[in-house]
């Protein structure tokens, strides 16, 4: 793809300075600026091979355009950056027209957003810098949905994408660990300091790839398994005789009918006993 226009794009901290876009701490906004790292990021959303996985890819927050150029300039066919900050829409204007139709913007919030509907039910994948603090219930609502995404590769705080990779026993598994992992092959692939970002934040970042199982990794219900987990987990440091009496009164005799020993903590559950547990409600 001839990406002269897209190269030919005042620097990014030109764009921020006529704009006045002083990142919005209410918006989770952590603008990354180096072109190395955002094309490193906009490489890693691709398949093996070096070819996107998907006819669309989908940005959320893009702020001033950091990886949305970069994304073009890996040569996106046709990228949608879903922005609710009206400073940056008017900052991307001038992406929109140097992609000559390989860029379209849509105005709105990401958690309001039918991800599917907006991409017209053909297949898509997200690559993004995720605002981190909706990074978390944004993954949950993408994973979970009718239509999931073929793949996302996403930036999100560094104790986030630990505790969705860990296994079961480690400190950091938990609620999400389980959720994503039953739903979504997941992969960290490399961490990026918070000098980076403008403005840096105090934590580092973890780019995580996440790819949507084709049918769960056990049988359960969502809503039931959230329930299950929400209930280990909140007293965790509790045996699950004691952590699950909110579910059943007589949690002690269900767990041992399910081969669970009642003694054990959440963290030592492995995500098939809990879905076993989801399918006992």
């Amino acid at each position: 793809m001839d990406n002269t226009a897209i190269e030919a794009l005042p620097p990014l901290r030109e764009v921020i300075a006529e704009h006045e876009l002083a990142a919005k701490k209410a918006l989770g906004q952590n603008f990354l600026l180096d072109l190395n790292l955002t094309r490193k990021i906009a490489r890693a959303g691709k398949a093996a091979g070096g070819q996107w996985a998907a006819e669309k890819v989908v940005e959320i927050g893009p702020g001033p355009g950091g990886l949305t150029r970069a994304l073009l300039l890996e040569d996106a066919a046709q990228v949608i950056a879903v922005e609710r900050d009206e400073r940056c829409l008017a900052a991307l204007a001038p992406v929109v027209q140097a992609a000559a139709g390989r860029l379209t913007l849509q105005a709105g919030d990401a958690l309001e957003t039918d991800l599917a509907a907006l991409c017209e039910g053909t297949p898509y994948q997200i690559v993004a810098n995720l605002p981190y603090n909706i990074a978390t219930p944004l993954l949950l609502r993408w994973l979970l949905a009718p239509q999931p995404p073929r793949r996302l590769t996403v930036l999100v705080q560094k104790e986030v994408a630990e505790r969705i990779a860990a296994p079961a026993g480690s400190d950091a598994y938990g609620r999400l660990s389980v959720i994503m992992q039953w739903c979504a092959e997941v992969r960290l692939l490399f961490d990026i300091g918070p000098k980076a970002f403008v403005p840096p934040p105090k934590v580092t970042s973890t780019l995580v790839e996440l790819v949507p199982r084709a049918t769960p990794l056990a049988e359960a219900e969502t809503g039931k398994l959230e329930r299950v987990t929400a209930a280990a987990f909140g007293q965790r440091r509790k045996m699950l005789r004691s952590a699950l009496k909110s579910l059943w009164p007589d949690a002690e005799a269900r767990l041992s009918a399910l081969g669970i020993e009642p003694t054990r903590r959440a963290e030592t559950l492995n995500i098939e006993e809990f879905c076993a547990l989801a399918r006992a409600l």
